[in-house]
């Protein structure tokens, strides 16, 4: 009797401890929640030459981020729709930013200005060598997409949608998260599962003894 007694207020500590970490979590991120303030980027280089912020985007009604890269065949595959997103919803007051934190030759900001001025995208290309917006987002994939609401918090996040391939596409996670927000309705659903290549995040070396 004494030791169920003993588990239990041992298993009830251990949950208290873990409490603010599981409501501090989404269910496939590890660091945001669905309806957590949306992390700020500042001043990041960008394709077009330029450095950009989140604040620059105050007057959007929603904001689209997405981590990408070039050295990910999936991200490739995806450049196109992101490019139809941004022109598709640029008209209703979205802005779709991608942003890279490779630190590999062909994933950095030269490779990057290339490909943007080949392809011809419109949407902002930006690069972080810090790797800290990642972070900050708790990225895993490429690509891997956040919608940001009207007053720039988490709405959505996850992949872009049901199928890697262009032509097998059925549910668009993030048009109809875009058009919920943009209608004033709940976002139908809010969190799946990214899919891609993770992003190549930086070793940290521990100082030898």
């Amino acid at each position: 009797m004494l030791f169920h007694s003993i588990t239990r207020n041992v298993i009830f500590i251990g949950l208290c401890l873990a409490w603010p970490a599981l409501l501090a979590a989404g269910e496939f991120n590890t660091v945001l929640s669905i309806g957590d303030k949306a992390p700020a980027w500042s001043k990041l280089p960008a394709a077009d030459g330029k450095e950009h912020s989140l604040a620059d985007l105050a007057d959007c009604k929603a904001v689209v981020l997405v981590f990408t890269c070039l050295s990910c065949p999936t991200a490739l595959d995806y450049e196109e729709r992101i490019e139809k997103l941004r022109k598709d919803y640029a008209p209703r007051g979205v802005e779709v930013v991608a942003v890279c934190v490779n630190q590999v030759p062909q994933d950095r900001l030269e490779a990057i200005t290339q490909r943007v001025q080949k392809k011809g995208y419109t949407f902002p290309y930006l690069y972080d060598e810090t790797q800290k917006i990642a972070k900050d987002y708790g990225a895993i994939f490429t690509p891997e997409f956040y919608v940001l609401d009207g007053e720039r918090k988490i709405a959505y996040m996850g992949a872009m949608d049901d199928k890697t391939e262009a032509e097998s596409v059925e549910v668009k996670y993030v048009s109809a998260a875009l058009d919920a927000i943009l209608s004033g309705q709940p976002v139908p659903k809010a969190e799946v599962i990214a899919r891609g290549c993770r992003i190549r995040y930086a070793r940290e070396r521990r100082e030898s003894k």
